[in-house]
Order: structure tokens, then C-alpha cells, then sequence
């Protein structure tokens, strides 16, 4: 197994570690007097997604490079209906995840890793 690029690893930590602490966060959510809390189920299921994703991308899974850029656009989509300046960030995070995961190094990364 090759080594991943340095920006492969911090983009996969900070996605694991985002995914994380936004359940850990969102644990005081859940009640017990409503046990079916869908909007609380759906927040935890996206973190986890991150989750997916970072520790994917360490293990030189191409999918999980498309599934951090799609979880990334779905928080700029989400943060269009909330402010501007949230989306603007948003899409600024997003863009800057598409240029380090599919540079040359990265993806070279994630083909070598495909055919192994």
C-alpha cells in the first residue's frame, strides 16, 4: 500500500474529526421520551458520512474522495438556506477540496490504490 499524500491525510482527519464531534454534539439532541427523532437520525447519519468518507480516503478508496466532495456540497446547499456568508464559506471549503483531491498527487493516490 502506497503512502497517502500529506493533503489526502489532513483532508481525511479533519473529516473524521469533523464527523465526530458534530455526533458527539448532537448526542444531547436525542430524548427519551421521543424515541423516532428523524431530523436528529438524519444530522448524526451526515456526520457519520464524514466519517465514511475520511477513513476511506486514507485507504485509497476513489469513492470516498467523490463522497467527501458530495458531503461538502451538500453543506453548501444547506448552508444556502441559513446566510450567505455561511454558504460563500461553504462553497470556498468545498472548492478547496476539490483542488487538493484531485491534484496530481491525489490522484494518482487514489488510482494506484484502485488497481492493487
Amino acid at each position: 500500500m502506497h503512502k497517502p499524500p500529506i493533503t489526502v491525510i489532513v483532508l481525511s482527519v479533519l473529516l473524521i474529526l469533523t464527523g465526530a464531534m458534530g455526533i458527539l454534539y448532537h448526542l444531547s439532541d436525542f430524548k427519551g421520551a421521543s424515541p423516532f427523532q428523524f431530523d436528529v437520525l438524519g444530522v448524526a447519519f451526515i456526520r457519520f458520512l464524514a466519517i465514511v468518507a475520511g477513513g476511506f480516503m486514507l485507504r485509497g478508496h476513489n469513492w470516498a474522495r467523490w463522497l467527501a466532495i458530495l458531503w461538502i456540497a451538500f453543506h453548501v446547499a444547506i448552508s444556502a438556506l441559513n446566510s450567505m456568508s455561511q454558504m460563500a464559506m461553504h462553497a470556498l471549503i468545498l472548492v478547496a477540496f476539490a483542488l487538493l483531491l484531485f491534484r496530481r498527487p491525489a490522484s494518482d493516490y487514489f488510482r494506484t490504490q484502485q488497481s492493487l
